[in-house]
């Protein structure tokens, strides 16, 4: 079906989206244009405000509005603790456990050779840096459990161990090639619980 061009662009953009095929980006787009034109236009500056308001802490790398973000600041956090994550959304899937009350580490991508992503290409030097300036007592790995994952971790493990730290990662209650986000809340609970020395 060909849409009138203004509907076929907003379709196409919903489509860019991940995870947004064709059907949904057509729902979302006629969703959009049913509501009010102040909705709208509020929806509008919410992406716009978070586009320009929104950047990467310093110390930990998660996407926060303040530099450091609030996991960084928060003094209730036990400053010994670095959980390592690959992405935001992986550490926003641990911390809507509600039970993990260490700081994080994004690393902003795994190791991936097939795409062209090295070491150097992710913020492992600025885990070290932290571990290195910090009195950090243990690290645990939160990688998802895919290939790059597994890889990650290796490669982290060897470059940690010098440290004489404990070394941790997630229990695998979450099954080979899935993701932490979409991981249930109790599933990411027993992983941290029943983390593992590596």
């Amino acid at each position: 079906m060909e849409y009138t061009k203004p509907l076929a662009r907003l379709i196409e953009y919903f489509q860019k989206l991940p995870s947004i095929g064709p059907k949904t980006a057509q729902r979302l787009a006629l969703y959009v244009i049913k509501m009010s034109e102040n909705e709208v236009n509020n929806f509008a500056n919410a992406l716009l405000e978070a586009k320009e308001k929104i950047s990467y802490c310093s110390n930990c790398f998660n996407m926060s509005s303040n530099n450091p973000c609030e996991i960084c600041t928060d003094n209730t956090r036990n400053k010994g603790l670095i959980c390592v994550v690959a992405e935001t959304k992986d550490l926003m899937a641990i911390e809507k456990t509600n039970e993990y009350k260490g700081l994080y580490h994004v690393l902003q991508g795994l190791i991936s050779p097939i795409d062209g992503i090295g070491p150097d290409d992710i913020r492992i030097k600025e885990l070290l840096y932290r571990i290195n300036q910090n009195d950090i007592k243990e690290v645990i790995l939160a990688l998802n459990p895919s290939v790059e994952g597994e890889a990650t971790t290796l490669y982290l493990h060897k470059l940690l161990k010098p440290f004489n730290i404990k070394i941790s990662r997630i229990a695998f209650g979450l099954p080979m090639g899935s993701e932490l986000e979409y991981a249930d809340e109790m599933t990411l609970l027993r992983a941290i619980e029943g983390r593992v020395a590596i």
